[in-house]
């Protein structure tokens, strides 16, 4: 009796088996959809912005087989730029809108957290410091960029379908209209901007919220624009140049003459302009901006391993 009792808590240490242990890529992976489903003004903001912008295209069309027939006694480039200027308009707005997005987002990714002390639970998780900070900068750098290129290309064959019934309806011709919007050099120009410019162009400006997000005990909107603004005030005072606001500018607003020469239309999406990836990928300032963010992102992960709840 006693050999059979002895016996079987050895059987059943040999029936448990050990957890399976989950791999730092799923982790994550599970991280960056974390985050993106609990933020839905992710998606839900470039969402009703082009909901907007289609219902105000609807009621636009019905001045198109007017300008049309308008743009027909103009040279082949001005008509070019009549047609797909709602296009550009289209893509800008989201672009815009991602950006703004982006900004809110990093800013209040790791004080959140902090604020509503639900960073004690998320430290229970097997989850580390270094994980939850890069989910978090994928998001500005990789899924807002992706989101932005589904709902662009999405609302650009909307456009296309409603503007190609209208123009059938009014006996104009639809495949010379086709001919002027070429949705498919226009959608991989679109992905190519945003992944060079919108991911990874502005990374240190990403990588500096990030950083006042995880550092800020109060108002991290205020830490993480006064400073840069004192700095040029500094520096406009004291040496009566600007350099540090150009630099600003150019990081955030005006990357896009890197990655491609335009062409007669400057937006980046006309099927004219030429890729020179080549060039893109030697200049120094996108390296040294990396450099800077990477700077930033490790000092953002020492600082959410030992800030607590606010």
């Amino acid at each position: 009796m006693n050999i059979e009792t002895n016996a079987m808590p050895e059987v059943l240490e040999s029936q448990v088996t050990a957890p399976a242990e989950i791999s730092a890529m799923r982790r994550f992976y599970w991280s960056v959809r974390r985050e993106f489903w609990e933020n839905r003004s992710l998606y839900l903001a470039p969402l009703a912005v082009a909901a907007l912008f289609l219902v105000s295209f609807v009621i636009s069309t019905a001045h198109l087989p007017k300008d049309l027939r308008a743009a027909a006694g103009l040279d082949a480039m001005r008509q070019h730029q009549i047609i797909t200027e709602p296009y550009d308009i289209a893509a800008a707005l989201i672009m815009l809108t991602v950006i703004i997005v982006g900004v809110f987002y990093c800013v209040d990714a790791l004080y959140g957290e902090r604020r509503d002390r639900s960073i004690l639970f998320w430290k229970s998780l097997p989850v580390s410091d270094g994980t939850a900070v890069l989910a978090k900068a994928c998001i500005p750098m990789l899924i807002l960029p992706v989101v932005a290129f589904a709902v662009i290309v999405v609302m650009h064959f909307v456009m296309l379908l409603l503007s190609s019934a209208v123009i059938a309806a009014n006996g104009l011709s639809v495949s010379a209209y086709w001919s002027q919007v070429w949705v498919l050099r226009m959608s991989l120009l679109l992905l190519y901007h945003l992944l060079t410019v919108h991911a990874l162009w502005p990374a240190p400006i990403f990588g500096w919220l990030l950083l006042v997000s995880a550092w800020a005990p109060r108002a991290p909107f205020l830490w993480a624009f006064l400073p840069p603004l004192a700095i040029a005030y500094l520096e406009k005072v004291t040496f009566n140049t600007l350099h540090f606001t150009a630099w600003l500018q150019h990081r955030f607003l005006e990357g896009s003459g890197m990655e491609a020469l335009p062409g007669p239309a400057v937006f980046p999406t006309d099927p004219m302009t030429q890729l020179t990836p080549w060039r893109y990928l030697s200049t120094p300032g996108l390296w040294i901006g990396l450099v800077i963010a990477v700077a930033f992102l490790a000092a953002a992960v020492r600082l959410r391993r030992y800030r607590g709840p606010i």
